[in-house]
């Protein structure tokens, strides 16, 4: 794909420098920051900007300014997204480029992206132009909404689907569960698995980020943990939503022996453990790496991680008929599209609606 108005192309590519390409994009970062995103957003906008910097930089040989020419965007979208050709998949970027953007740290391996990649990519420039007002936004430029829409529907007539995250409803859990004995490490991911479900399906970053100093217990037993800021609602709950999350029964049991076990007074909820010593506060990744770790003993098969709470609580709500909007105030969906999306049946005959003869 040509476009007269496009800058010319530098075929001749020199090493980039990733920290005068983090200079480039700081302005439209702190701006994110200034925005309050939450800190994985704003370490995924980062890399983003950074590798739209790099790229511009190695493709125009000028460095990266707002407002972005639209005829660049459609470069950048041609540039990393494959098409079908007689000799196979082909893409734009030129292979020297793609060489020097992956030697320098700002791509991970060579070759096109996934079209879920280059979307987040755009909206990140997309957000960065609203951010700073730099007008016009490219992102919402028609030749380019056109061009993502064609490549949605290539996408799908491709037989492409978004990759999701295998739920952990309860009997999934369960299984998890039952793998963790009562050891330090047993009771933390005991815990961690009961609290990040039983909450309304916690993301990894809200269950690292979960702090003594916001956990309530109740007298009747039980508690409450106030969950001031998430993804959802960077700005807190929104109306109608309370950041109140109940964790009972045997989610509060769990909590409390691991709060014993571990002498934990104050600061992050669940910690690294070096043998018997308690660490400092788990990483999202960890969290991540503790579900992964406890499906493996478990024996389940699937793509697990961070998102199969999150999957899991929505899935086993719809299951147990809870109505929908008591999950979306445990889970924080501001949309109804959006929670749905995380409900996963199983299989189409295992999907209640489908028996209403019965």
């Amino acid at each position: 794909m040509k476009h007269n108005d496009s800058p010319p192309l530098v075929r001749r590519h020199a090493p980039l420098q990733p920290d005068r390409l983090a200079a480039q994009a700081a302005h439209a970062v702190r701006e994110i920051l200034a925005a309050a995103a939450s800190a994985n957003t704003t370490r995924s906008y980062a890399s983003a900007l950074r590798y739209w910097a790099g790229w511009f930089q190695g493709r125009y040989g000028q460095a990266l300014t707002l407002p972005v020419p639209e005829a660049a965007v459609i470069q950048f979208i041609v540039d990393h997204l494959p098409r079908r050709t007689a000799s196979g998949p082909a893409w734009e970027l030129p292979a020297a480029l793609d060489e020097v953007l992956v030697s320098s740290g700002l791509k991970q391996r060579p070759g096109p992206w996934s079209l879920a990649t280059v979307i987040h990519r755009v909206a990140v420039l997309s957000t960065a132009h609203r951010l700073r007002q730099a007008a016009p936004n490219p992102a919402e430029a028609p030749g380019v909404r056109h061009l993502l829409a064609r490549s949605r529907r290539a996408a799908v007539k491709q037989g492409v689907r978004a990759r999701k995250k295998t739920a952990l409803a309860r009997p999934g859990l369960e299984a998890l569960l039952a793998t963790c004995d009562d050891s330090l490490e047993g009771l933390r991911d005991r815990a961690l698995l009961c609290f990040g479900f039983a909450s309304g399906g916690r993301r990894r970053s809200e269950i690292a980020a979960a702090d003594l100093a916001d956990l309530r217990a109740l007298p009747e037993g039980g508690y409450v943990y106030w969950l001031g800021h998430s993804k959802t609602q960077q700005a807190g709950p929104s109306i109608g939503s309370t950041p109140d999350k109940p964790v009972l029964g045997a989610a509060a049991q769990a909590l409390t022996a691991w709060l014993q076990a571990a002498a934990i007074t104050e600061g992050p909820i669940f910690r690294r453990l070096w043998g018997p010593r308690i660490g400092p506060g788990l990483s999202d990744k960890a969290v991540a790496s503790i579900i992964q770790r406890r499906a493996r003993l478990a024996g389940l098969e699937g793509d697990f991680g961070g998102h199969s709470l999150r999957s899991g609580f929505v899935t086993e709500g719809a299951r147990q008929g809870i109505a929908l909007p008591a999950l979306m105030a445990m889970t924080e969906h501001r949309a109804v599209a959006s929670v749905m999306g995380y409900f996963q049946s199983g299989s189409a005959t295992a999907n209640p609606a489908a028996d209403l003869l019965k």
